[in-house]
């Protein structure tokens, strides 16, 4: 699968062992930076990671700040973005089988790395639901 990642500083560190991981399990893994801990932007992040699962350049995206939940903000700006706020596995699945989420978000700063690779890995693994949840999603997407 491809997956396009990035991160503000508060994310940096996981980033970039989530990136390690994710290519460690054969994924190909496109950075959109950040590239250190020092002070940056996240929407300067989010955009591009967004931008890239929006015009299919990547097949799902991950972002991670200090909560995840900026970044979730300003990705869902991008038009054909799903992108979720996860801080535990079952909302991985959640937001995979019920909402069809492209991009998730997550927190560096208070949800522990081992944690998001198991977020990561339900994430990539689960498929949408369908069924009564479709249309769900389609009035969400209307709302581009």
């Amino acid at each position: 699968m491809k997956i396009s990642i990035g991160s503000d500083h508060a994310g940096f560190a996981q980033k970039e062992q989530l990136k390690a991981y994710l290519q460690g399990k054969g994924h190909d893994v496109v950075d959109r930076g950040c590239y250190s801990d020092e002070r940056v932007d996240y929407p300067d992040f989010a955009k591009p990671v967004a931008l890239d699962v929006a015009q299919g350049r990547a097949d799902r995206g991950v972002l991670v700040c200090g909560t995840g939940i900026g970044m979730a903000m300003a990705a869902d700006k991008v038009p054909g973005v799903r992108a979720a706020n996860v801080i535990t596995p079952q909302f991985a699945d959640l937001c995979r089988e019920h909402n069809d989420a492209n991009v998730i978000t997550l927190s560096g700063r208070f949800v522990e790395l081992q944690t998001n690779e198991e977020i990561l890995d339900i994430f990539l693994s689960t498929a949408f639901g369908g069924g009564r949840h479709t249309g769900r999603v389609a009035k969400i997407m209307e709302l581009d």
